[in-house]
């Protein structure tokens, strides 16, 4: 498996904003209005990977007095890292795009504005849902790596 590359949540965003702008443009007058913590669904996520986090490191990091990571669980909270990341950069783009459709409307349309408090409230969740996959996926990396890929690996 490979690191989370920067470029894989860049596109997974663009994606994502362009596809929920458009539909955006052609149903959203027949939507419901967003609860206001809609996307804060996804900080429990992150507070999940920054438990795993702050509990496998120094485990992984071969601190004195703790049990090593078992292998398998390791491959696991990577998996969770790396979709996590993902997740985040996929909903950031989805709320960003949301965002960029309700701004020219704040003026005239009355439930622009209280759909855009809860996609600023979703971005910022997927924003801390983002860097806490990408701070788990590091606190795994094995010590005895070296830093710098291959050069086959990209």
């Amino acid at each position: 498996m490979t690191f989370t590359k920067p470029r894989q949540l860049i596109v997974g965003g663009l994606a994502a904003a362009v596809v929920v702008y458009l539909l955006s443009r052609l149903a959203y007058g027949e939507l419901p209005p967003l609860p206001l913590l809609a996307g804060a669904t996804l900080l429990l996520i992150a507070l999940i990977d920054l438990f795993l986090a702050l509990n496998m490191r120094p485990r992984v990091k071969r601190k004195p007095g703790t049990e090593p990571v078992d292998g398998l669980t390791a491959a696991r909270a990577v998996a969770l890292a790396k979709a996590s990341s993902l997740a985040g950069a996929i909903m950031a783009g989805a709320w960003v795009g949301l965002i960029a459709f309700l701004l020219p409307r704040l003026g005239t349309v009355e439930a622009a504005r209280a759909d855009t408090f809860a996609a600023v409230i979703g971005a910022i969740s997927a924003g801390a849902l983002i860097a806490a996959g990408l701070w788990l996926e590091n606190c795994l990396r094995n010590p005895d790596e070296p830093e710098e890929p291959y050069d086959d690996e990209e």
